[in-house]
């Protein structure tokens, strides 16, 4: 049972920032606050949606990507973070699974996901 300063506090943090929907298997793009010394910049980080977790202000979300030399790269973002400066998907994927960590065995066109149709 939450407090209820916490939880009208946790209310507003998610009131205030626009996450569009997505879910695993979905392309996105993000935009991503990194702090160098004094200096900040936007880094943009592209890959696959592989899982998602928790809920409410607690949530994060797992991308992957190819980098270079074929290495997986993968990251763990909260949803609600501060450093998250912009959010797109770019394509919608169809998968059948809630969490995608089979991604990691596989390279080439058998990690590819097909793209869902309307």
């Amino acid at each position: 049972m939450k407090n209820r300063y916490i939880a009208s506090f946790e209310a507003a943090q998610i009131a205030e920032k626009e996450i569009p929907q997505f879910r695993a298997g979905d392309n996105v793009r993000l935009g991503v606050e990194i702090k160098e010394g004094t200096k900040t910049r936007v880094q943009t980080f592209e890959g696959v949606v592989i899982a998602r977790q928790g809920n409410g202000v607690d949530a994060t979300f797992t991308v992957r990507k190819i980098g270079a030399n074929s290495v997986g790269v993968e990251r763990i973002f909260p949803l609600y973070s501060e450093s998250l400066k912009s959010f797109e998907v770019t394509r919608r994927g169809r998968v059948r699974r809630a969490k995608l960590h089979y991604l990691r065995g596989l390279t080439g066109k058998k990690a590819k996901i097909k793209e869902l149709r309307k």
